[in-house]
């Protein structure tokens, strides 16, 4: 354990910024699998309208800076791409 104060500040702001990352993420994967379970299932209209959100969601989580533009992007593109496959 840190003894001095500035060190114990560090690490109870890492572990709240942890919780916050740790529930973003969370949500992210969740609006994930429900495009993946929309697109498994063929209906095509829900998983448009999943993927909207979960787009919306990964841009909210790329701008609060927990995933790196780069992820977020690759996650959007592999999102669009398995929707669009659907006939």
């Amino acid at each position: 354990m840190a003894n001095i104060k500035s060190a114990k500040k560090r690490i109870l702001v890492n572990e709240t910024k942890a919780l916050r990352n740790k529930a973003i993420k969370s949500k992210v994967k969740t609006v994930i699998k429900k495009v993946d379970a929309a697109v498994a299932a063929g209906d095509k209209d829900l998983a448009k309208t999943s993927l909207l959100t979960a787009i919306s969601e990964i841009d909210k989580a790329t701008s609060k800076g927990v995933y790196h533009k780069n992820t977020a992007s690759r996650k959007v593109s592999r999102l669009s791409k398995a929707v669009n496959t659907i006939a």
